[in-house]
């Protein structure tokens, strides 16, 4: 197999790896062991920590949050471990980026996609993704909207890679934040009208 065919399908293989990774939809499995019901029944239906976070169970949310976060850094770890190229290690990123908010086994309906984004930011580049962390905190401490913290965490991420001199990374950090933004669209329209819920809030 030419050099070319075969750096292509090792992509192909990093791109299925780093999907399958995104698509474990962690919110709806602690759900059920928890005994917290339908995620989708709950809230917003989301599948991620912030609806997890609305049954009012903190350790549920915490534990959705924390391997919503590993599966992204996961991908991108096993890809620079064994296929070592950062083609395959931004590939794999984005595609647990995408598995989250795309899973198949969801009918493509998933989350929005904060945590597995920082998680991937994280073991990408840690001093971009500690700053997209803090960054979140800030907003979401002010604002007590987790969404708000999501836009500007995302808003910063390209900032912090021209900043901290990670040109390489940039058309993957304005793609990460795209999606970001994107799947935030609802979260943007509540926040203008002034009806986006707080951190912690029940909804029916």
């Amino acid at each position: 197999m030419p050099p070319f065919e075969t750096a292509s399908y090792l992509l192909i293989v990093w791109a299925l790896v780093g999907y399958l990774l995104g698509s474990i939809p962690f919110g709806i499995v602690l759900s059920r062991v928890f005994g917290l019901g339908n995620l989708r029944d709950i809230g917003s239906g989301n599948i991620g920590a912030t609806n997890v976070l609305r049954t009012g169970n903190k350790a549920a949310a915490a534990l959705t949050l924390i391997l919503d976060g590993a599966k992204g850094a996961i991908a991108v770890l096993l890809a620079r471990s064994f296929a070592g190229g950062e083609d395959a290690v931004q590939i794999a990123a984005l595609m647990a980026m995408l598995g989250h908010c795309f899973p198949v086994w969801l009918g493509f309906r998933g989350g929005k996609g904060v945590a597995t984004f920082l998680g991937t930011l994280i073991a990408l580049s840690w001093p971009v993704g500690i700053g997209c962390c803090l960054a979140w905190l800030v907003a979401a401490a002010m604002t007590r909207m987790s969404s708000m913290g999501a836009l500007v965490a995302a808003a910063t991420s390209t900032m912090l890679m021209v900043a901290l001199a990670q040109s390489p990374m940039v058309i993957l950090g304005v793609l990460l934040t795209t999606l970001v933004f994107v799947r935030h669209h609802e979260n943007i329209r509540r926040i203008r009208a002034g009806t986006e819920p707080k951190i912690g809030q029940k909804t029916a």
